[in-house]
């Protein structure tokens, strides 16, 4: 009996084995993806890179008419910023200045051929109104003042001194037509 049992435990063990390899073997055989049908393309959301850049509408239409004011009144929207003027001004000793009033910011920036500068409104006046700033006109150290008169800001006093505030430096400004 000894011998009828190891015969049959030994070809218990040869087929145990036999059933493992073929176990083993189609494990590591490679088998194809399954190909996403259409409608699981359809359905899967595709990851685009985005740009900073605006994207540019793919139909342009040109036209050889011009439209008329009716037509064009609703697709225009213009905005104007009440609140800035530029004015320029010629003075005397000779100098031209490119003045940009920013009313809401109580603030005016003077450019001229030596350099640019921004000076702030000190005082709470129309007529004279008194702006200045602790830098010189060339943007170096020491003290600028703009004093404009009138309504529309028709003249103007430029004062600028350097590092040597004794050496006060004074121009006479018009406003230019």
């Amino acid at each position: 009996m000894n011998l009828g049992r190891s015969k049959q435990l030994r070809a218990s063990v040869f087929v145990t084995s036999l059933l493992v390899s073929a176990i083993g073997l189609s494990a590591c055989q490679q088998q194809s993806e399954i190909e996403p049908s259409l409608e699981d393309s359809i359905n899967a959301e595709e990851s685009v890179p985005m740009s900073a850049d605006p994207a540019e509408p793919n139909n342009v239409v040109v036209t050889n008419e011009d439209a008329s004011l009716n037509e064009v009144q609703e697709d225009t929207v213009a905005t104007v910023n009440t609140d800035v003027t530029q004015i320029t001004y010629l003075c005397s000793p000779e100098l031209k200045i490119e003045a940009t009033y920013k009313d809401a910011d109580k603030q005016v920036v003077l450019a001229t051929e030596q350099g640019t500068l921004m000076l702030t409104k000190t005082n709470d006046s129309s007529s004279p109104e008194m702006f200045e700033v602790a830098t010189a006109l060339d943007g170096s150290k020491g003290a600028t003042q703009w004093r404009v008169a009138h309504q529309e800001r028709a003249t103007g006093v430029i004062r600028t001194a350097g590092a040597d505030e004794a050496d006060i430096n004074t121009y006479e400004c018009n406003k230019t037509q």
